[in-house]
């Protein structure tokens, strides 16, 4: 696909072309065609590093309900890790406009991770110097916005550690866990879990897996003990 109409089928509007192009002059490339290629995507790539970090932290300081610092922590190392950036790179695209040197080329260069994640922050820092954050937060949309809702919070959080804390004042007790009953095929299990803190029950939890079911019946006693 012609570069433009890649541009306007995600409805880019691009002032600097040269600017955004330049998002994807790799170092092995700029070395190679020194006569053509003032500087390759590195310093776009450092403040595309900025932008994604600062656009992934507002986001996710709005959400509904409020996500604690340690969970926002979490998941921004999800949303804006190698992988992650290297994937949001394959799903729009990007590496079939990257320039690469020959010895990347032979490499499989085109579909490493961590050269399209770095393609992934040059073209956002330059959509970013280019025109602000209007081109960048449609393709926040298509990417980071995407995979939030995607992402399940409660495999984040450890109920289990929280539930710990809230019964510890007295250093004697301790809760403990139950699998009450399993059912469906053994490649999609179905879990029931238990939580009990002496002989009460506190809640109840079910899941794919042990571990889950746990976590679930944790939750179930901290939203109980809460109220």
């Amino acid at each position: 696909m012609e570069f433009e109409k890649w541009l306007q089928k995600y409805s880019l509007q691009i002032n600097d072309f040269m600017l955004i192009k330049n998002a994807f002059y790799h170092s092995s490339y700029a070395n190679e065609n020194k006569d053509c290629i003032s500087t390759d995507n590195e310093r776009l790539e450092f403040v595309g590093d900025a932008v994604l970090q600062f656009w992934s932290a507002t986001f996710l300081y709005n959400q509904k309900p409020e996500i604690s610092e340690g969970n926002m922590t979490l998941l921004r190392s999800q949303l804006v890790n190698e992988s992650a950036l290297a994937d949001f790179s394959r799903q729009l695209e990007l590496g079939q406009f990257l320039k690469l040197g020959q010895g990347e080329l032979k490499s499989n260069g085109k579909n490493r991770d961590s050269i399209l994640a770095d393609l992934f922050e040059a073209f956002i820092g330059a959509l970013y110097l280019d025109g602000g954050m209007d081109n960048v937060n449609k393709i926040m949309d298509l990417t980071i916005r995407k995979t939030f809702i995607q992402i399940n919070q409660d495999d984040l959080m450890d109920y289990k550690t929280k539930l710990q804390e809230y019964v510890q004042s007295d250093k004697r007790k301790t809760v403990f866990y139950e699998i009450i009953s399993t059912s469906g095929p053994a490649n999609n299990p179905t879990f029931v879990s238990v939580v009990k803190l002496d002989d009460l029950v506190l809640g109840k939890g079910i899941g794919s897996s042990k571990k889950k079911s746990q976590q679930q019946a944790a939750k179930d006693a901290l939203e109980k003990l809460a109220k």
